[in-house]
């Protein structure tokens, strides 16, 4: 790998932000790397959500840097985030049951003819890259003409993550990947997260799922407690009851166990 592979491709400085008198975020900083899939776990209430919209561009913090690539850059919103590369999949996917795969993966990107074709939507060139990029994911098994109402969960979260990477990001978010999914579905997405990272993606994951998905798909967890960093482990080198510690402000004594 490249040192400039090596190199945090995204990473807040300081990130403080209140919401009236209620400080959700304090002095946080966290480094994503190409290549990595970072986890950041904490209770609720920690600050988890927050810290992915100030990635995202969604909340501007009240102070803290945010540098992309190397360089500090104050990101005007959602759309100058994601025009840097920097994609987010929320937990409520936003997707349209009532459209099929194709249709998702383009939603509100419709790939269209010229003004003489009224506009046309070209389905044939958007089913070819829908099915290139799930082919690259290893997804082939999804159909693209089902509607997405009639998938399972697992698959609906399949899609809308693959959705995120089709416009070639260099980031992806993705909040809760795994909620409400069963443990088979919940190992599928963990592939998936798996396959991201080969690619070259920084990829970070928030869950709540330490003892399965965070240990066994994720290279560093980062903890939240409170609004502040509270921990930042190897996971293949951590306990879950170490992680879990962290989260919850027990004995550092543990946190120092092998």
């Amino acid at each position: 790998m490249t040192d400039r592979q090596t190199q945090p491709i995204l990473s807040l400085r300081g990130i403080s932000k209140s919401f009236g008198g209620v400080r959700a975020l304090s002095d946080v900083s966290i480094d994503l790397t190409p290549g990595k899939v970072v986890a950041l776990v904490g209770d609720n209430g920690a600050g988890k959500s927050t810290l992915v919209k100030t990635m995202s561009g969604v909340l501007r913090p009240d102070r803290g840097q945010y540098f992309f690539e190397g360089r500090e850059v104050h990101p005007a919103g959602p759309a100058a985030v994601a025009e840097m590369g920097v994609q987010t999949v929320y937990q409520d996917l936003a997707l349209c049951n009532n459209l099929d795969a194709v249709q998702n993966l383009f939603l509100g990107r419709e790939l269209t003819g010229p003004w003489y074709s009224a506009g046309r939507i070209r389905r044939a060139e958007a089913e070819r890259r829908a099915r290139d990029v799930l082919r690259r994911l290893r997804l082939d098994g999804i159909s693209l003409t089902r509607n997405v109402g009639a998938m399972s969960g697992g698959q609906r979260q399949n899609i809308a993550i693959a959705r995120s990477i089709l416009w070639e990001p260099k980031v992806v978010l993705l909040d809760e990947p795994t909620a409400a999914l069963s443990h088979s579905a919940a190992a599928q997405v963990g592939d998936l997260v798996r396959e991201l990272a080969s690619h070259g993606l920084a990829v970070l994951v928030i869950s709540h799922d330490i003892h399965h998905f965070v240990l066994d798909n994720t290279d560093v967890i980062e903890v939240l407690r409170l609004g502040r960093n509270a921990g930042r482990f190897d996971s293949k080198a951590v306990t879950g009851e170490q992680v879990v510690n962290a989260m919850v402000g027990g004995d550092a004594a543990v946190n120092a166990a092998g």
